[in-house]
């Protein structure tokens, strides 16, 4: 086993959680889910005890929050609580795991009388030279308190750390697999979705390529899945969607660069926005979206609004922007503007969380 080591804004006053981490979805309903919220620290509260108590990783609430110190944020310090999210692309069935968003979703199959449900959580991902695997493939076992098998590559890496790792681990608090463990179809068999006896590192790329999840999270998706439960691993570090006339973006720092932010592709986010639009026409602020794109908050912002044309849309000219010295002009249904209302959170610069 290769486990290691609506856009309004409530003000929340309670320390109590804000709410669950299961949505309805309603038939024919935008692709968004969540709230963003806000709260007031107490004195011994930390970042990390809050993002635990609302069902958020380390990097989600730490981006969100920049300038906030993870250990000593402060009595009365405002919090954000970044649960307001677009669904990932893809199939609404099974569970799907977006890695650049170090987050899971569980699409259960409809409720007798139609109504469907997605549940989700954060999760830890592959560290940069343990990558976790993207592609389609399913749950073949379920174990509870599982026993740990280091691999020979673990053990030689602790051992280069002066650490001595046995054979086997049993269950207990030393077991990095947590209570709960669930094997993937992913060769050689060595991938799991499982707990974890380090809850504080949640929602970072630290595992040796498994997803692991706080202790409570997989207690509650053990009970839900079965063996044979689809499960797709994506890497969509970019979301779209629009709704009642606002066209959202949610972008996350890619996991595939080592390490390293990129340049956004605008031919590909084009792409996206078109399809979310569907037949309407919606005016974008490109300076703000590209903004959006570099700041990688991980919440969705309002980049665009629906337009109404005064002449038909072949005749215009559109506007184009620049990255990196390439000229990039919007394609038929989505219209470039020099300003739209910017409703939400504004975008800040992107935060790298460090343990």
């Amino acid at each position: 086993m290769r486990c290691g080591t609506a856009l309004a804004l409530a003000l929340i006053m309670a320390a109590g959680p804000a709410s669950a981490t299961t949505y309805e979805l309603a038939p024919d309903s935008p692709p968004i889910i969540g709230t963003i919220e806000r709260i007031r620290t107490v004195y011994e509260d930390t970042l990390l005890d809050i993002a635990r108590r609302y069902s958020l990783g380390y990097e989600e609430i730490a981006r969100a929050n920049p300038g906030v110190d993870m250990w000593l944020p402060g009595e009365g310090t405002e919090v954000i609580l970044p649960g307001r999210r677009i669904l990932p692309p893809g199939p609404r069935e099974g569970i799907v795991v977006n890695l650049p968003e170090h987050r899971l979703y569980y699409f259960p199959k409809p409720k007798k009388d139609g109504r469907r449900l997605v549940f989700t959580y954060p999760v830890s991902i592959g560290k940069m030279d343990w990558h976790t695997p993207i592609g389609k493939t399913h749950i073949v076992s379920k174990v509870k308190r599982p026993n740990w098998y280091p691999p020979e590559s673990v053990r030689k890496e602790h051992a280069a750390r002066g650490e001595r790792l046995p054979a086997v681990v049993p269950p207990g608090p030393d077991n990095p697999l947590g209570e709960y463990a669930m094997r993937l179809a992913i060769p050689p068999g060595s991938y799991l979705i499982h707990g974890t006896n380090n809850p504080l590192a949640v929602g970072m790329a630290v595992t040796h390529g498994c997803i692991r999840m706080y202790p409570e999270d997989i207690e509650e998706l053990f009970s839900l899945v079965s063996v044979g439960t689809p499960v797709w691993i994506i890497n969509e570090p970019v979301k779209v969607a629009y709704a009642n006339g606002e066209l959202l973006l949610e972008a996350h720092p890619p996991v595939d660069a080592q390490g390293q932010t990129t340049e956004p592709n605008l031919e590909v986010l084009i792409e996206k926005l078109n399809a979310a639009v569907g037949d309407n026409v919606a005016a974008i602020h490109w300076d703000y979206t590209l903004e959006t794109l570099q700041a990688a908050t991980g919440m969705p912002t309002v980049i665009g609004l629906e337009a109404t044309l005064d002449e038909p849309l072949e005749s215009q000219e559109t506007p184009a922007t620049s990255v990196s010295g390439a000229d990039v002009r919007t394609a038929p249904v989505v219209r470039a503007a020099a300003a739209v209302g910017t409703q939400g959170t504004a975008p800040s610069a992107a935060r790298e969380g460090q343990p």
